[in-house]
């Protein structure tokens, strides 16, 4: 599927596969994937294999911020080169050790991901190689997450002496607890079908069918009201962290908030009509 996404420097890209412009650490596309709504930041450190910088974290975070206030219905986070992302970049972590340089760090990535979680709009994670340590953690935060049959995924700090703890925060919600743990302590390797078993990952498909496959998963989503995908996002979050009888009162809530909403009555009326609902976006 050709990709006619246009890019925040006005120009257009004709090649889904181009690569982004080497001065910039996200590159952010518009109506990506030639899907309407659909914003793309790809993470552009492709000699690095995308390792999460300081400079990159901060470019990420400002490009969450400004996609999560657009009118963006799909955000996908993607990458350039052979790699999704290695995690933290190692030799910037090793050059001024520090307890509070590692604290704050950390504060910057955990905010990152927070943001992901807490925008409005879904996001999907599109994986064409390797995710590890904090790139597992970026998976694993996203709301969905597309494959290709080559991309691989490991916690692997434990095997530099450092537990894969921050990670193990998203792992361990979109895993088993025995599954998670076996990442976390072994250090070892998934295949991208394996991850897809687990939780980890939505679909998997050939590494040429990557960009048409996330394309559908995104036009599919755009498809649907924006107003119940922004508040169905919000309340799945949200009634995770309670017990039963709170999350199904904040549940209610939404719901009957939601149906006052002008898609849902048309949605509701259209099906009791037998024709396709006119939503008003």
């Amino acid at each position: 599927m050709n990709d006619t996404s246009t890019s925040h420097r006005g120009h257009v890209k004709t090649d889904a596969a181009q690569a982004p412009a080497a001065d910039a650490l996200i590159d952010i596309a518009h109506d990506a994937y030639g899907v309407p709504g659909v914003t793309r930041l790809t993470l552009n450190r492709p000699d690095a294999f995308n390792a999460l910088s300081e400079a990159l974290l901060d470019a990420l975070q400002r490009a969450l911020d400004t996609a999560a206030q657009s009118d963006a219905r799909v955000v996908v986070i993607a990458a350039a080169g052979r790699a999704f992302c290695a995690g933290h970049d190692l030799k910037e972590m090793r050059a001024a050790p520090s307890l509070d340089y590692y604290q704050k760090l950390f504060a910057r990535c955990t905010k990152v991901m927070l943001t992901i979680q807490r925008m409005p709009q879904p996001v999907i994670a599109r994986v064409q190689g390797i995710a590890t340590a904090a790139g597992c953690q970026l998976v694993a935060m996203c709301d969905l997450a597309v494959a290709a049959e080559t991309a691989r995924f490991a916690v692997s700090g434990v095997n530099l002496g450092l537990f894969c703890a921050t990670p193990s925060v998203p792992l361990s919600r979109n895993l088993s607890r025995k599954a998670a743990l076996e990442m976390l302590l072994t250090g070892d390797f998934i295949d991208a079908h394996t991850a897809r078993a687990q939780g980890l990952v939505n679909r998997v498909v050939a590494a040429d069918q990557l960009d048409a496959e996330l394309a559908k998963l995104a036009a599919s989503i755009c498809a649907k009201p924006a107003e119940a995908v922004r508040a169905g996002k919000g309340l799945f979050y949200r009634q995770l962290e309670m017990g039963i009888e709170a999350a199904y009162q904040l549940a209610g809530q939404t719901m009957a908030c939601n149906m006052m909403d002008a898609d849902a009555l048309e949605g509701v009326q259209a099906f009791i009509d037998k024709r396709d609902p006119a939503w008003k976006r």
